[in-house]
């Protein structure tokens, strides 16, 4: 099974990359309403095009999205509920708009729950005067959201993935105060059985030069420029992918960022291969 996860920054051009790639299913993040000539080339749920929030309409028409992209598969999605919403056995999410799940099957294996995330970046309470940007805080309600779709201690079969706005075995500038946070968000992962796959060195180019953050022996890669950056001057990694347990080694994933492979978006695509 062919997954691509990719944060496509609510543009259109990636929309028509994702049809000329040979990929089953796409776990989209602040994913906007598929222009008209792409829509009815694929599937997804019913949900409307937005992330909850404040004046969500005019700010946050995007989503995280769960598409099917072939016919080798068959997609059964998971409606998503609001927290006050939601009843017993169903999907409540925090925020709307930032964790989209579906159960996929194919031919001859066993079905697959496929979760696609996205962790916003918030602020601070205006009461501590503070300027920080921080993403930690969304990260964890998407990892709450996502523990309702496990039922049992192993032997699940769970793959999640996205952006979730934060660094991995570092801290912001080498800050040690934000490594630590930052490391909370994989070790509660870890725990719900769902470990860290990649993409890692060697699968993905790494920074060069590198940057002055990243310790030595990281095996970080690329996904993400800022708008100051390009794809040749890259420095951070913010996407990843967590599987179950029970097939976390055989999961592959390989981060597509080399500067001719980049595509139209602020990330790279990430693929993923699921024996």
């Amino acid at each position: 099974m062919k997954i691509v996860s990719w944060n496509i920054a609510h543009r259109h051009e990636p929309w028509s990359w994702l049809l000329d790639m040979d990929t089953d299913i796409a776990l989209l993040q602040e994913a906007g309403e598929p222009p008209p000539e792409v829509a009815g080339r694929i599937e997804t749920d019913g949900a409307p095009w937005w992330t909850a929030g404040e004046d969500v309409y005019r700010a946050r028409r995007w989503r995280a999205a769960v598409i099917k992209l072939s016919e080798r598969v068959k997609v059964e999605w998971i409606e998503a509920k609001a927290l006050a919403a939601a009843g017993p056995g169903e999907l409540a999410v925090s925020r709307l708009g930032t964790l989209a799940a579906a159960t996929v099957t194919a031919p001859g294996r066993e079905p697959l729950v496929v979760v696609s995330m996205y962790a916003p970046w918030e602020s601070p309470h205006a009461a501590t005067g503070s300027g920080w940007i921080i993403s930690d805080a969304s990260a964890h309600r998407v990892v709450s959201d996502l523990s309702a779709l496990i039922g049992s201690e192993r032997n699940h079969r769970i793959l999640a993935a996205g952006d979730l706005n934060i660094l991995h075995g570092h801290g912001d500038y080498g800050s040690a105060y934000w490594a630590a946070r930052y490391e909370t968000v994989f070790t509660r992962m870890a725990a719900l059985g769902l470990p860290f796959v990649g993409p890692q060195a060697p699968h993905g180019r790494q920074a060069a030069p590198w940057p002055d953050e990243l310790p030595p022996d990281s095996c970080n890669v690329l996904t993400f420029h800022s708008s100051h950056q390009t794809p040749a001057t890259a420095t951070r990694q913010l996407d990843y992918v967590f599987a179950s347990e029970s097939m976390a080694g055989a999961v592959r994933v390989c981060a597509l960022n080399e500067v001719e492979q980049w595509g139209p978006s602020d990330h790279c695509r990430l693929a993923i291969d699921v024996p």
